[in-house]
């Protein structure tokens, strides 16, 4: 079971934003990752609870900043309800997309699962409702992922096979590039792995 923390800062200007502290693993279910987020200063700032099924459409969601919380699960499409920090109002949406994605590297992750790419096999499209900060507001958008390598590196634990993806941003145009070791990402703009504990878990084919 991975353990670790990730450091995320703006892809941008560098700016940190804060750490995710998490923890993930494959389960009978599909894969379950969980994290605590802390603010630069190492205020608490808010949680992440992912749970994927085996195909890595997401069962459950659950999201908390700025005292606003988000649940969402794939149906019809990907349905979520979003409540305000006073608990008094909720607004459910519901959007045909793909899966969800947002500022947690889990959602990379997720991604990388639905699609199971294979190397040269060209782009493919994917539409996602993303919850962005630092209220999770509902977006929808759509991204190109293609993955461009795989390679096997030598470890004190073994072989560890690393993806590399290119992901762009369709209405914006905007490029990056994300590596990904079975379920944990060791980089990509705006995330750096700072620690972890146990190798990447690997994904049943």
């Amino acid at each position: 079971m991975p353990r670790g923390r990730y450091s995320l800062h703006d892809p941008h200007d560098h700016a940190p934003l804060g750490e995710e502290h998490f923890q993930c693993a494959p389960g009978p279910s599909g894969w379950r990752y969980v994290a605590q987020r802390t603010s630069p200063s190492g205020d608490h700032t808010g949680s992440v609870d992912l749970t994927l099924d085996e195909l890595g459409r997401p069962l459950r969601v659950e999201l908390h900043a700025s005292s606003w919380q988000v649940r969402g699960a794939a149906l019809d499409g990907v349905t979520w309800v979003r409540t305000d920090p006073t608990g008094e109002h909720a607004t459910e949406g519901n959007v045909r997309a793909h899966s969800f994605t947002g500022a947690s590297p889990a959602f990379l992750v997720a991604v990388s699962r639905l699609l199971r790419l294979e190397p040269g096999a060209g782009a493919v499209r994917v539409r996602l409702v993303a919850f962005t900060d630092p209220v999770l507001a509902p977006l929808t958008l759509d991204q190109s992922w293609a993955l461009l390598d795989r390679a096997g590196h030598a470890t004190d634990t073994g072989p560890l096979v690393v993806d590399e993806y290119q992901v762009s941003e369709v209405d914006t145009g905007e490029v990056r590039t994300v590596h990904i070791a079975g379920d944990v990402v060791l980089a990509a703009p705006g995330i750096e792995l700072e620690h972890l504990e146990s190798p990447p878990s690997s994904f049943a084919a």
